[in-house]
């Protein structure tokens, strides 16, 4: 177990501290006033961590390592106290079961749990054990002590690649598995460990979770589709596609929606708040489309060349249609834009009768004048 120290500037100045906090708000986007509050509330006590893994590829704990603003050490030394962590801690075994009773005990009700990983549930969730005890059992003992839980990554928040058809193992998401308890989905494959630390932090310094969407999901991290911030999003308005992987369209970055990109119905930063600090670090940034790996019932669901409908309706006068069509234009069209340029020519003529009626009134009244 991570010893909690009653200060977090033993390893650095209250200065660069702040700095840190700054950081980690500005990831977030919460405002700059947040980071003086999130130090004097992590002074008083480091938020407690526990951090449970199931049915996973260990690749969200592998993007939280990589964190640079505030890199990974400052995060679990300064920011918080993670006190159960099976890939990070130097405990095994029955030492490592020690520290989570005892992080547990401890902390009783007020600790933050972050699962990573599907969750069995089929075969009295037989399918992953830890210590002789199953991931169902784990989660209902370990996150219902919790003061709240966090989903990490797409297979915690609703089964990820484990649950793709036929799902043997009845992979299930944390929400699916327990009840009564607040749950944030971070979903991701691998999540962006700042959307992480942003929750966390905002919870130890606030008391609160941020807004969460209809799945769970932060809203400061989910509340806009990929495809509307996209740096490919203007060759889409303008009808520039790639038609396959390594052709022309491919090597100019035209957009990859007509090769499968799911960015249009998948909610996610990731052409905001880079992983791994790197920008382009992301399918789309090395030419690859989305595969709507936090989307559910998208990511390991659909095939990877199947395209999604554009969400929201988008008027051909200002956008190039998905499609375009043959270049012959149908009677119906040109029936509604005549009735439209006939509506708008009728107003223009209307008004300005209206203007030369008024013109001579205001004439007639000027004559009668003495």
């Amino acid at each position: 177990m991570i010893d909690r120290a009653p200060t977090p500037f033993s390893s650095v100045s209250r200065r660069d501290f702040l700095k840190v906090c700054s950081l980690a708000a500005a990831a977030v986007g919460l405002p700059a006033s947040a980071a003086e509050q999130m130090a004097a509330a992590v002074q008083k006590r480091k938020p407690s961590v526990i951090w449970l893994q199931f049915q996973e590829c260990t690749g969200c704990t592998e993007s939280l390592l990589r964190t640079g603003h505030p890199d990974v050490a400052q995060v679990i030394f300064d920011l918080i106290s993670l006190d159960y962590t099976e890939t990070l801690m130097a405990a095994a075994g029955h030492q490592a079961e020690a520290a989570l009773d005892a992080a547990v005990r401890e902390n009783d009700g007020k600790f933050i749990c972050v699962i990573e990983g599907a969750i069995p549930v089929k075969d009295d969730g037989n399918f992953c054990r830890i210590a002789d005890k199953t991931a169902l059992h784990l989660t209902q003992e370990i996150a219902g002590r919790a003061a709240a839980v966090i989903a990490i990554g797409s297979c915690a928040s609703w089964g990820g690649v484990p649950s793709a058809s036929p799902n043997p193992t009845g992979a299930s998401g944390v929400s699916d598995v327990l009840r009564n308890k607040p749950i944030v989905n971070i979903p991701g494959c691998p999540a962006n460990p700042y959307n992480l630390l942003g929750t966390v932090l905002q919870f130890a310094t606030f008391g609160t979770l941020p807004a969460l969407d209809d799945k769970g999901r932060p809203k400061f991290a989910y509340a806009r589709v990929i495809h509307d911030d996209c740096p490919r999003r203007p060759h889409f308005d303008a009808g520039r596609f790639s038609q396959r992987y390594g052709d022309e369209g491919a090597r100019q970055g035209f957009c990859l929606y007509k090769i499968g990109c799911k960015g249009p119905k998948t909610p996610n930063n990731c052409s905001l708040v880079p992983y791994v600090d790197t920008p382009g670090a992301w399918p789309i940034g090395i030419g690859a489309q989305c595969f709507g790996c936090s989307e559910k019932g998208i990511g390991f669901n659909l095939p990877l060349f199947e395209t999604v409908d554009v969400q929201g309706a988008t008027p051909p006068a200002m956008y190039t249609p998905i499609d375009p069509a043959s270049g012959i234009i149908s009677p119906v069209a040109t029936g509604v834009a005549g009735l439209v340029g006939g509506a708008l020519v009728g107003a223009g003529l209307a008004y300005g009768a209206r203007l030369s009626r008024d013109d001579r009134d205001g004439e007639a009244r000027d004559e009668e004048k003495p």
